[in-house]
């Protein structure tokens, strides 16, 4: 069975509305004679003559008088799905959008920007989900609405992302640690007791890595799987905790930071989502405050 042509639905819905193939003409700017061999298409194709002759005029038929309605909603709904969307009502938005980011993200980040969207759209809600991985996945299947990370080989190449700062590790102590006084050498950082941090348990990270080229090994003494747990058991003992700074801003009050005596490189950290909804207006105003959330948090 062939498919239907649905330009056809304009034709045949200026043709109800008018009652009259010239001013259909008219209206659609073609000539009488195209009107009238789109006419007898749309007779062809619904089976039905559609307007017939009554006196000098044409009338419907019953079964255009049961499509005109029909015709018209199915019009109106077209141009409305091909029209660029309007300005958003956030104070009338309900909805729920799902970020996959990692704990630190959420616990230094989330606080503002929970109170900005309560505050600009009260009817949204944040739903933060754990990212063990940076499959892509679950941004393509609609799972999550974003994502933060440093972008890496598992992301999709569709995936749309932008910069949201830059990070870099520092060392994190208890106040009246004995890195807290004096200049944190390479010698002293590297004799004392670490907590490493791995969501997948892993032995050695970044930070073993860039000692090694230098000849040395820390002491780790215990391996967890996020930034907040780190610092809990820094605070409370002599570890020492290698975290990200930005990531870990609110988590690191009351403790002493300080630069690691060591070059590690730094990393970008992006927000990430898929690009059938990077036209979404609510889609597109929670990227910008959750972009504007982490600019303020300096």
């Amino acid at each position: 069975m062939a498919t239907p042509d649905l330009n056809l639905l304009v034709t045949l819905d200026v043709l109800l509305a008018e009652g009259s193939v010239a001013r259909a003409a008219q209206r659609l700017r073609l000539s009488p004679s195209a009107m009238s061999r789109a006419l007898a298409r749309l007779r062809e194709t619904t089976g039905d003559p559609l307007l017939v002759r009554a006196g000098r005029g044409l009338v419907p038929t019953p079964r255009a008088l049961e499509l005109r309605e029909r015709v018209s909603q199915l019009v109106q709904d077209a141009e409305a799905a091909l029209r660029p969307a309007g300005k958003i009502k956030l104070k009338q938005l309900v909805r729920t959008f799902t970020l996959r980011t990692s704990e630190g993200f959420v616990e230094n980040f989330g606080p503002a920007l929970i109170a900005r969207v309560g505050k600009e759209a009260p009817g949204v809600r944040l739903r933060f989900v754990q990212k063990p991985n940076k499959d892509s996945t679950p941004l393509r299947d609609g799972a999550v609405d974003l994502e933060t990370g440093v972008i890496g080989m598992a992301t999709g190449p569709e995936v749309r992302a932008q910069a949201l700062f830059r990070d870099r590790f520092i060392g994190v102590v208890r106040m009246g640690h004995a890195l807290s006084q004096g200049e944190v050498t390479l010698s002293r950082y590297a004799a004392g007791r670490h907590i490493s941090i791995s969501r997948r348990g892993l032995d050695k990270g970044p930070i073993d890595e860039a000692l090694s080229t230098l000849g040395l090994e820390r002491e780790i003494v215990t391996i967890v799987g996020g930034f907040s747990t780190a610092l809990a058991l820094a605070r409370a003992s002599d570890l020492i905790a290698s975290v990200p700074e930005r990531h870990t801003g609110n988590l690191r009050d009351e403790m002493h930071s300080f630069s690691l005596p060591f070059f590690t490189p730094e990393v970008t950290v992006s927000l990430l989502w898929h690009p059938r909804l990077n036209a979404d207006l609510a889609h597109r105003w929670l990227r910008g405050l959750v972009l504007d959330t982490c600019a303020a948090m300096r």
